[in-house]
C-alpha cells in the first residue's frame, strides 16, 4: 500500500508540473523574455551596500560637486549576467561569502578604488562660537570650553582653550538686542565671573588678546572608545591627556580643537565593526577598506576655521600625521604651522601612564608603515 501511494503521489506531481509548463507566460514575463531571451531568476541574496552615513553637505564640500545622480550612474556596470542589478558592491566585497569560515587578513585590497574625501577644502566653512564656559579640571588647571556651530554639519565641535589670552572673535562680537547679562551667560566676558557682577567687561582692565608666541595646538578627532571606554586598541586618550598636560605648562597656553569625526570619520557603529574585523586578523587599514570606507575619511577645514576664529595664525602643531599639517594650514595658508611637535607614546619613552598591549602596538605600527605617520618605530614593535 505504501509503494502504491508513493507512485500515485509521484504521478500527481508529474501531472502538476506538466500542467504548470503549459500555463502561458504573463505579459511581464513575455516582455522580459523578449528583451533578455530568458525568464527572470531570483537576484543574489547578499546584503546590499548600506546607505551612506555621510552628513548632508559633506559630498558637496569634498567631492567636487559629484551629484547622487552621477554616483548612481556608476551602477550600470554592476549588472549581473541575468540582467538584474548586482546587489553586491564590487569594490570591497570580501573574497569569502557570508557563512564561510572567519575572514583572515585580506592582501591586495585596492585602495585606489576608494573615493577618499579631500582633506583640504577649497573654501573654509563658516563657524560661530555660541558659548564659552570656564572648566576647573581634576589636575588643577582651568580651561575654557568653546562650543561651535558651523555651515556644513549639525555637530557640536569644540575648542578647549588653555590660558586667558586666546579668545574667539565670533563669541566677542556684539549681537543685536543682547544685554550685558546675555553676554555673560554666553561667555563673552573678560576676567572672571563672580556673584553680583553686572557687566561683561571689567572696568579699568584691558585684557591682552594674543598669546606670547605661537600657541601649542592639537587637532583631535573624537574617540569614544579611547577616551571613555578605556580602550587599549589606540592611543587617542593618551594623546589627548598629553596634549592637555603640555598646554597647561606652556606660557603661551594652547588649544585643542576637538572635532566630532569618530573612527577617522566613519562613525562609532562602523568603527566597532572594524574592531571585530581586527579580531579576525585584519589591521585597522584593512578593516576600514573591507567595510567599504576610506582608510581615513576625516577632513580639517573646520579646524582651520576655528583656529582663524581664535586668531591663531601661527601655531605649533602636536601631531605625527603629515597629512594633517598641510590640511590644517588651509587652502590659502590661513594658518601657518611653524613647528611640528611629535606625539611619542609614553610607553616608548619609558614613562608611566601610557597605553600598552598587543593591540595598540599593532595599531601604531600600521599607522607608521601604511599611513606614513612620522614616528620612529622602536625595535621589537
Amino acid at each position: 500500500m505504501l509503494s502504491s501511494n508513493t507512485t500515485d503521489e509521484d504521478n500527481s506531481k508529474d501531472s502538476l508540473a506538466e500542467q504548470h509548463s503549459q500555463i502561458p507566460a504573463r505579459p511581464m514575463q513575455q516582455l522580459w523574455q523578449k528583451e533578455f531571451g530568458h525568464l527572470p531568476t531570483m537576484p543574489s541574496l547578499f546584503s546590499p551596500r548600506p546607505h551612506s552615513t555621510v552628513p548632508s553637505g559633506y559630498l558637496d564640500s569634498h567631492n567636487d560637486g559629484v551629484s547622487p545622480a552621477s554616483a548612481m550612474s556608476r551602477s550600470k556596470s554592476t549588472r549581473s549576467e541575468n540582467g538584474f542589478p548586482s546587489l553586491i558592491s564590487p569594490p570591497f566585497t570580501p573574497t569569502t561569502t557570508p557563512g564561510s569560515p572567519t575572514l583572515g587578513p585580506q592582501p591586495g585590497i585596492p585602495v585606489e578604488s576608494v573615493q577618499v574625501p579631500e582633506k583640504l577644502m577649497k573654501e573654509l566653512p563658516e563657524v560661530s562660537c555660541v558659548v564659552r564656559a570656564r572648566i576647573p579640571t581634576t589636575t588643577g588647571t582651568e580651561i575654557f570650553l568653546h562650543l561651535y556651530t558651523n555651515s556644513i554639519d549639525n555637530k557640536e565641535h569644540l575648542a578647549i582653550v588653555f590660558g586667558n589670552k586666546i579668545r574667539s572673535k565670533s563669541l566677542d562680537a556684539p549681537r543685536p538686542g543682547e544685554t550685558e547679562m546675555d553676554r555673560m551667560i554666553r561667555g563673552a566676558y573678560t576676567g572672571r565671573l563672580h556673584p553680583g557682577r553686572t557687566t561683561s567687561r571689567e572696568k579699568g582692565k584691558i585684557e591682552e588678546r594674543k598669546p606670547a608666541g605661537p600657541a601649542l595646538v592639537r587637532i583631535h578627532s573624537e574617540c569614544y572608545t579611547g577616551e571613555i571606554a578605556w580602550s587599549a586598541r589606540c592611543d587617542c586618550g593618551e594623546q589627548l591627556d598629553e596634549a592637555a598636560r603640555l598646554m597647561s605648562l606652556d606660557p603661551a597656553g594652547g588649544a585643542v580643537v576637538y572635532l566630532r569625526q569618530e573612527g577617522r570619520g566613519i562613525g562609532l557603529g562602523e568603527k566597532l565593526k572594524a574592531y571585530n574585523l581586527q579580531d579576525l586578523g585584519n589591521d585597522t587599514v584593512q578593516a576600514n577598506l573591507m567595510l567599504r570606507h576610506p582608510v581615513d575619511a576625516r577632513s580639517y577645514g573646520l579646524a582651520t576655521a576655528i583656529l582663524q576664529d581664535l586668531e591663531l595664525s601661527e601655531i605649533r602643531l602636536l601631531t605625527n600625521n603629515p597629512d594633517k599639517i598641510a590640511a590644517v594650514e588651509g587652502p590659502n595658508k590661513e594658518v601657518r604651522v611653524v613647528e611640528r611637535v611629535a606625539m611619542v607614546p609614553l610607553a616608548w619613552k619609558n614613562m608611566k601612564g601610557g597605553v600598552t598591549g598587543k593591540e595598540v602596538s599593532e595599531y601604531l605600527k600600521t599607522k607608521i608603515t601604511q599611513m606614513g605617520h612620522m614616528l620612529p618605530l622602536p625595535e621589537g614593535v
